[in-house]
């Protein structure tokens, strides 16, 4: 069992939703990144996604636009990225990371020594933005014989047919993107979001997680009612941009929000 199940398990004994939370690496500096990965564990999260620095990032809103320029101003590759995450391994061995980024970095080191590489760092799934499931065969396959979950994404305009296909490729959980638009926008609608993941887990036992648009410890809660899991961005992100020359202040204000999201969620 990947780390991704063991953790999605646990949780479900406990009757508790993950908290995943999205930061991009290199982010305002590559020192940082790693120890802002502890810090978040340390405050309650239960899954990391860590954003690959990318020059297009299509489906993000200028929040991690810009955390991509800042990260790419420091030179932060995809191989960087996975020397994180092999560092962040040497002290913690049970938190899931997942890398979130496009497809072409992956492209340029080859689909084998990507998921070779990525499988030696310690990642545990890997969410490729524009790598529609038509397209995904021959990468799902290379992360699948490496014991790698491969993430896909499901929007509210999915159909049930495109849903089912999705679902029979993806592994650890499905991450339903509950707007429409890029990260960072809009309100959300949580009853809106319930409808579809109840429509989700008609064709899938797997974990739903629910991602865009949560931006406080009240929308936290609201979606830890409805869905598996708790992904949250863009309001990281902007907190980090806000004290990007204080490292001191970006963990606190980082890991103050997850915190208070943690308690949200958990309940009294």
């Amino acid at each position: 069992m990947s780390r991704i199940a063991q953790t999605f398990e646990a949780l479900r004994t406990q009757g508790r939703r993950a908290l995943i939370p999205y930061v991009t690496a290199g982010d305002p500096q590559p020192d940082v990144t790693v120890p802002l990965m502890h810090a978040m564990v340390e405050a309650g999260v239960d899954v990391i996604e860590l954003g690959v620095p990318f020059s297009d990032p299509m489906a993000d809103g200028p929040v991690i636009q810009q955390a991509c320029e800042r990260a790419l101003e420091h030179h932060v590759s995809l191989a960087r990225v996975l020397e994180m995450v092999a560092t962040f391994r040497k002290t913690n061995t049970t938190t899931p990371v997942v890398l979130m980024g496009y497809l072409n970095p992956i492209e340029v080191m080859g689909y084998a020594a990507f998921a070779e590489a990525a499988a030696r760092a310690g990642v545990d799934g890997v969410l490729t933005v524009d790598l529609p499931p038509e397209e995904g065969h021959d990468l799902v396959v290379a992360m699948k014989d490496r014991d790698i979950d491969p993430i896909f994404l499901l929007a509210p305009t999915s159909t049930p047919a495109r849903i089912a296909r999705i679902c029979e490729l993806a592994s650890g959980f499905v991450y339903y993107v509950s707007l429409k638009g890029v990260t960072g926008s809009a309100a959300l609608d949580v009853d809106a979001v319930a409808r579809k993941v109840a429509e989700i887990k008609t064709v899938t036992a797997l974990p739903v997680g629910v991602g865009f648009g949560i931006r406080d410890a009240d929308s936290a809660a609201a979606v830890a009612r409805v869905a598996d899991a708790v992904v949250v961005g863009s309001a990281l992100v902007r907190r980090i941009a806000d004290n990007v020359n204080d490292e001191t202040s970006i963990r606190r204000e980082v890991c103050g929000l997850l915190a208070a999201m943690r308690r949200a969620m958990d309940g009294p």
